[in-house]
């Protein structure tokens, strides 16, 4: 079989790892796809995505549209005449057209075990959720929401000390590795497509500010794992005498309990509806991050209180 020519549509750091890998593996990159540069920072300066910074550094041509759903959109990407394209976080609706275009269809680079977690936020609800693993599927691309067969899989271990950032670029390496090795199979005619199966399908919803709100009531290890992964984005919080805190890390005080809300202790310690949670490191509006004892004392908060 002649040299694959493929397209790579994808927008954040995720899809970086991914398109770095097949441009070392020596793929003929014929176009990427990403989101349009937006304003950001204080100066609402226009910011390119990372796809789109790493692509230019690639010497590969970028197209930013805002939508595939246009007809002329779509004879343009009919025209680079792929035989596949790899999709990543990419962040926009493929049409029909556009799934039919390349000779071999899109192929997608899922952050879970599906048909687990199908969705905008995989990492993050297989965290929450308390799973004990998760992964990478390579996915064949059909219009459902992640419904198409399964290509490749591999898995990673979730455990107490896992964060979303540290998860997010372990699947994001071995997103990388996969797709090259996806690719290879492709091109010697070894893929073998396996249809997902109707158990266990769930679906991580996007994410919101309001799943960061914190709940007491809820017991400490599901608090713990909200913080572990919803930091840095959206970020975990909650409210302290008129005050939004962002909370950072915390750990379980397994042998402490009272009443959810209640400060139990000078090291901050927190009851919850089941244990309690020592919060660890905070943040004030405004102001460095801090450790939890240290925060607590310029508080002058009294013990026993109640959050």
């Amino acid at each position: 079989m002649p040299p694959l020519r493929i397209g790579f549509m994808g927008t954040p750091d995720f899809a970086v790892t991914a398109l770095a890998a097949l441009h070392r593996a020596g793929y003929d990159i014929a176009a990427v796809y990403c989101q349009p540069p937006k304003p950001a920072g204080r100066g609402h300066q226009m910011q390119k995505t990372p796809v789109h910074v790493a692509a230019e550094e690639f010497g590969i041509p970028v197209h930013t549209p805002k939508s595939l759903r246009d007809p002329a959109e779509q004879e343009k990407f009919a025209a680079l005449k792929l035989d596949v394209a790899i999709v990543a976080a990419y962040g926009l609706i493929l049409p029909q057209a556009i799934l039919n275009a390349p000779k071999y269809g899109c192929i997608n680079i899922h952050g879970s075990l599906l048909p687990r977690w199908r969705g905008a936020a995989p990492i993050q609800r297989a965290m929450l959720a308390g799973d004990t693993e998760t992964g990478i599927t390579i996915m064949q691309m059909d219009a459902g929401l992640d419904t198409g067969a399964m290509l490749l899989k591999d898995s990673v271990a979730i455990n107490a000390q896992t964060t979303a950032p540290a998860l997010h670029d372990a699947l994001a390496q071995m997103g990388g590795r996969l797709i090259v090795r996806a690719l290879d199979d492709l091109a010697n005619g070894a893929l073998n497509p396996t249809p997902q199966p109707e158990s266990g399908a769930t679906y991580a919803s996007k994410l919101s500010r309001d799943d960061g709100k914190i709940d007491w009531a809820k017991p400490a290890a599901e608090i713990e794992r909200q913080v572990r992964a919803l930091n840095p984005w959206p970020g975990c919080f909650f409210t302290l005498n008129g005050e939004t805190v962002k909370l950072l890390s915390a750990e379980i005080a397994a042998d402490q309990s009272g009443q959810a809300g209640t400060l139990l202790d000078d090291q901050f310690t927190i009851a919850c509806g089941a244990q309690a949670l020592r919060l660890t490191l905070l943040q004030r509006p405004g102001k460095t991050p801090i450790d939890g004892a240290s925060l607590l004392r310029g508080l002058r908060l009294p013990i026993r209180s109640q959050l």
